[in-house]
């Protein structure tokens, strides 16, 4: 019986009448345990080197120091986040919202060439879900071994072998919830609080939180994530379509399948290259069978595209009986170049131009950014006054400012203003800022009596650093009263 008839729904009769047989269909399908099998080739060797490049970025950064700091860190508390040579705050938000299109635009790209790439080879869960399996196979063997040691029952080698798993399993999950806080507060500090456990409450909650969702998600739900929860699998195929290089099974070449000797002659027996070995089943992630055709649940990881090479190499036919192709390609019987040129489709070309010039721009942007920013807020408890000072009648308005360095060292500010006939700065006009920090400053304007009409008038505030030899403006209005 093949998979998708095992799990098919049951039809359970709960009651009969003289009249008819009633019945209750369960619309819930009860789940069942996939053990892949493990399988070598191209596609696994490309899976690992993803699975250690990801890691090796996601653990390795936040160890990694930039000068006196962390390289890559996100103080929420101080609102100032590291990115190796550029420290940004919250005004830079523009530039979280470039990355969030780049990615989105990626994921069409990607997606609209070569099906779903990300979740086959990328993304968190198959990654996770890849080291908690090899543990898994180190811990308690291959699948056969997995599957006979899960239907015995209790002993002390099960006990210790299941033990060992879940030991490995939470190490990893705690390794990475820590490494997942490292990048929000100072690693080497984390570290010294977690051994002398004097971490703090959110500390504490994002790390075990962390930890929980990589060992549920990767080492119990795995692919229900991927089939169930993951909203990308259900709106995927509005983003592909026949030109689309997809995991796919050659029908044609395929069918009919059957057993069959390995000198035995398919012409007479009338069977095709597909010896339904069913491998293709045991070492799909997410258990379909993709002799069946494209299914939403496929990740696209080219498990069975390797195991069915093997297999055909064993019984001396050609390679790529299931291949990464197109429906077209293989509709038409196209080669490998024309099925190359035919997914260099407009519609590729176009995510390409756009990708690149949004790309272009953040690049522009972040080169030619200002190294410090400046806000100015008017004192709403006095708007306007007037005071008496230096032997004359002045109008006077008080502001905050704040000059936030961007930069990683000390910086002088000189601060000016115009807009209006005779008006100054009444205080302060120089001033020192530390390296990455936010400093306010109260600033009275002053303006001679007749120096403008009753009325509110906009006036420019002008911040400049002498060393960086760059400006900023800010426009801000000054109320003269009746």
């Amino acid at each position: 019986m093949s998979e998708p008839e095992k799990n098919a729904q049951k039809v359970i009769p709960i009651a009969l009448t003289d009249d008819e047989d009633e019945v209750l269909v369960s619309l819930y399908q009860a789940h069942t345990k996939i053990y892949p099998r493990s399988v070598s080739g191209l596609f696994s060797r490309w899976r690992w080197v993803l699975v250690f490049l990801t890691q090796l970025v996601f653990y390795g950064l936040p160890w990694l120091a930039w000068g006196q700091r962390q390289a890559v860190l996100f103080d929420l508390g101080a609102r100032r986040f590291y990115v190796f040579g550029l420290v940004l705050y919250p005004q830079d938000f523009i530039y979280l919202t470039g990355i969030l299109v780049i990615s989105a635009y990626s994921l069409f790209l990607f997606t609209a060439v070569a099906g779903r790439l990300w979740c086959g080879y990328a993304c968190p869960q198959t990654v996770y879900t890849e080291i908690f399996l090899w543990l898994e196979k180190v811990t308690e063997g291959d699948r056969t071994a997995r599957m006979k040691r899960d239907n015995a029952p209790w002993s002390m080698e099960k006990l210790g072998r299941k033990a060992a798993k879940q030991a490995l399993w939470i190490a990893v999950a705690l390794w990475t919830g820590f490494t997942f806080v490292g990048y929000f507060t100072p690693i080497h500090q984390l570290a010294s609080e977690f051994a002398h456990w004097q971490l703090g409450s959110w500390e504490i909650f994002w790390t075990f939180f962390y930890a929980f969702a990589t060992y549920g998600n990767a080492g119990y739900m795995r692919e229900q994530v991927c089939k169930y929860m993951c909203p990308y699998a259900r709106f995927q195929s509005a983003m592909f379509d026949k030109d689309t290089l997809i995991v796919t099974y050659d029908q044609a070449r395929g069918e009919p399948r059957g057993a069959r000797s390995k000198k035995a002659d398919l012409t007479t027996l009338n069977l095709g290259a597909c010896v339904d070995c069913s491998l293709c089943v045991q070492v799909c992630p997410t258990g379909i069978d993709i002799r069946n055709g494209l299914q939403y649940e496929c990740i696209g990881c080219g498990a069975c595209a390797d195991v069915c090479d093997t297999v055909m190499d064993k019984v001396g036919y050609a390679r790529g009986l299931v291949k990464y192709t197109t429906e077209h390609a293989l509709q038409q019987g196209w080669t490998k170049a024309q099925t190359i040129r035919h997914v260099l489709r407009p519609r590729v070309l176009i995510y390409t131009g756009i990708l690149l010039l949004i790309v272009s721009a953040m690049a522009v942007s972040l080169a030619t950014r200002t190294l410090f920013k400046v806000d100015v807020v008017r004192d709403r408890g006095t708007l306007s006054r007037v005071v008496y000072a230096n032997g004359g009648v002045h109008v006077e308005n008080v502001f905050s400012i704040q000059i936030m360095n961007a930069t990683e060292s000390s910086q002088r500010f000189h601060i000016s203003v115009d807009g209006l006939p005779g008006v100054k700065v009444a205080t302060q006009t120089d001033l020192v800022v530390a390296p990455t920090e936010a400093r306010w400053l109260p600033v009275r304007l002053e303006l001679p009596m007749d120096g403008a009409p009753e009325g509110s008038h906009t006036i420019h505030f002008h911040v400049e650093a002498p060393d960086l030899h760059d400006a900023v403006s800010e426009k801000a209005i000054f109320i003269v009263p009746h």
